[in-house]
């Protein structure tokens, strides 16, 4: 569908690409993968035609329709969220504009057997028949969709743009490219403003987007669950993968240790073949076979090794002094602004080591209950900190926060106190501030290395409670892997909001998720959570409602020869009937597993549990368990899929 054949990319002496070639097919789920600054974000304009190649060319079909979604854009203000995503159907508005123009026109006419009445009515009809092609019927309905799936209340549709932060107003771009079906869609880290919930929804949409995607993301799982295929740009070159972005890891480090072996083999050829030139060179009577083996190490092309990027972060958090068993009591705790209340009646104990994240869409309170932990916003209820509590707070936007005109090191200094001011440099090092970049001024810093300096200033206290709000934004997926390891490492207590799964998974075990005011408990991990908030959402969205009443018999498709008097009608509205059925089946399975979880998970915690039980045993009936969950869960998402195809 799009050739990209052979392009250069050049600019200041400095090459990006060097004659990359590859294809992006119909369907296709490409990823770009590639450490920053390699180019991914280059490439994506270039397909989208915004910027030029030095060399080589970038062949497109006519018609073909593209969708950008870039990192950084210009919002559109003056309208309503609504009738700015309605402004996706450029074509239907114009359409459904001229269709009112010429019956404005018809009212008025009475020359009916005239050319140009006639050439009016033949125009309506194909406008008609190009609206119904179109989709205008259902066009406020998909609407609706789109927008409550990446988050917006129908509240939400009547009010203005410019009363959405930037994050929601990229939500509204991004709904109206997918409102506008482009056959290919270009997606730079759309997932970065995205709740957990909405990045959930944009990966069901793409299982049944007819177009081809290409995107690049520092979502590990996003990635993993909507691409097939990985492209990686790396010195230069390219490197195309068939498989999503975790495979692709592996057959990378396998190609890498094949290049490293055949480069030593290489090396061995020429080392001996330069001690028979030494040998020979002097010797008149052999000069010429030495001048033969000369060229023949000239000829020989030599075996690239790939550069590896091991550039990363390596730190710990420093051992925290003791605090006592419970860190933190919420009793009846409320937040409000203005008149508008986010939630009430929150209660909740945080003891000892313990690993809890804040789930739920934006907006519904999770950084708000951060300030209020960190004292920093009003709020009702009571809200108590431990005995000998020493809290640190990563805001969500902490690298905002920084000091633009402040150095690197003055940003450290200024907070270090005791021993630390010692080893300022070593601390900076560890986050890849090293040399120079430590005069470096913060306004001159891009948005990953700001996100590096604020996470540093974590270190410099040796905290107990650790408040984590979006901790992994901008960090590339090798720091947040090295973030993880840390924090998995830490011996505090921890609080974190995140959208990112991956960071999460085994990182946290206890979920407490803002929904609708309210604050709720779930004695899960995120993948299991996630599992339950689906099935719970599809149950909102009326998934296993009745049938509209119009919905007619399906017909069984006849085999070849067989004629009409055999045909037997299979009513649809018992298919309907009969999933929904099992699926109540395996909804009351699962619920009945739940609760058997759920008592494994108290036994787990009682205290002398490791002592009275055979934990052999127990944990491998626990595994079993979720097994035989996850099961369940794959059962009842097909029967959806099944269902939501006949409604």
């Amino acid at each position: 569908m799009i050739s990209v054949n052979g392009i250069t990319v050049s600019f200041g002496g400095f090459t990006l690409f060097e004659n990359v070639s590859f294809l992006v097919n119909s369907r296709d789920r490409i990823g770009l993968a590639g450490k920053n600054g390699s180019g991914k974000s280059t490439m994506l304009r270039l397909i989208t035609g915004l910027q030029t190649p030095s060399a080589g060319s970038i062949s497109k079909p006519n018609g073909i329709t593209i969708a950008y979604l870039p990192q950084d854009m210009v919002h559109q203000h003056g309208k309503t969220v609504f009738d700015e995503a309605k402004t996706a159907f450029v074509e239907i508005q114009t359409l459904e504009k001229r269709l009112a123009e010429i019956n404005h026109d018809l009212e008025t006419r009475t020359d009916y057997q005239s050319d140009s009445y006639s050439n009016l009515i033949t125009e309506i009809t194909d406008i008609t028949h190009r609206l119904e092609v179109l989709g205008s019927s259902n066009m406020d309905e998909e609407i609706e969709k789109k927008l409550k799936g990446l988050g917006f209340d129908r509240k939400d549709f009547t009010r203005q743009t410019s009363e959405f932060s930037g994050g929601w107003r990229m939500r509204i771009e991004l709904a109206k490219l997918l409102l506008q079906k482009p056959d290919v869609l270009l997606l730079d880290e759309p997932t970065n403003h995205l709740d957990i919930e909405s990045v959930q929804w944009l990966e069901e949409f793409m299982e049944t987007f007819p177009g081809a995607v290409v995107l690049i993301s520092h979502d590990k799982k996003f990635l993993d669950n909507v691409t097939t295929r990985t492209i990686e740009i790396s010195n230069n070159k390219i490197y195309d993968y068939k498989t999503n972005y975790s495979h692709y890891l592996e057959l990378r480090k396998e190609r890498r240790e094949q290049q490293l072996a055949a480069a030593r083999n290489q090396q061995k050829i020429i080392n001996k073949t330069q001690v028979l030139i030494d040998k020979n060179r002097a010797k008149a009577s052999k000069a010429a076979f030495a001048q033969s083996l000369i060229k023949k190490l000239d000829r020989m092309e030599r075996v690239e090794v790939e550069e590896e990027d091991t550039a990363s972060m390596h730190f710990r958090f420093p051992p925290p002094q003791h605090s006592g068993k419970v860190v933190l009591t919420v009793k009846d705790a409320g937040k409000s602004y203005d008149t508008k209340k986010i939630f009430s009646h929150a209660s909740f104990i945080l003891e000892k080591g313990d690993r809890i994240a804040f789930v739920g869409r934006n907006g519904e309170g999770k950084t708000s209950m951060m300030k209020m932990i960190a004292g920093q916003t009003a709020f009702s209820g009571t809200l108590q900190l431990g005995h000998s509590v020493l809290m640190g707070y990563f805001e969500q936007d902490q690298a905002e926060k920084l000091d633009p005109e402040k150095t690197v090191y003055d940003t450290i200094e200024d907070l270090a106190v005791g021993e630390v001011r010692g080893r300022i440099r070593n601390l900076l090092g560890a986050f890849l501030f090293s040399g120079e970049d430590v005069d470096k001024k913060v306004k001159v810093l891009s948005g990953g290395e700001r996100g590096r300096l604020a996470l540093c200033k974590l270190l410099l206290q040796p905290y107990n409670l650790l408040l984590l709000d979006e901790p992994t934004n901008h960090l590339d997926i090798r720091s947040k892997e090295i973030l993880k390891r840390a924090l998995l490492d830490y011996q505090g207590t921890l609080i974190i909001v995140s959208h990112d799964r991956d960071f999460m998974d085994g990182l946290v075990t206890k979920i407490y998720e803002f929904r609708e005011g309210h604050v709720k408990e779930h004695l899960c991990d995120i993948n299991e959570f996630m599992r339950k908030r689906k099935l719970e959402r599809l149950s909102e969205l009326k998934t296993f409602g009745n049938p509209p009443p119009d919905k007619k018999e399906a017909q069984v498709k006849l085999p070849a020869g067989q004629n009409d008097e055999s045909r037997e009608p299979v009513s649809q509205e018992k298919r309907i009937k009969q999933i929904q059925k099992e699926i109540k089946k395996i909804e009351e399975e699962i619920e009945g597993l739940e609760k058997v979880k759920s008592a494994s998970d108290k036994k787990i915690n009682t205290p002398g549990f490791y002592e009275t039980e055979d934990t052999t045993a127990f944990f491998k009936d626990y595994a079993g368990l979720k097994e035989k969950m996850d099961e369940k869960f794959k059962r009842w998402e097909d029967l959806s899929r099944q269902l939501t195809s006949l409604n």
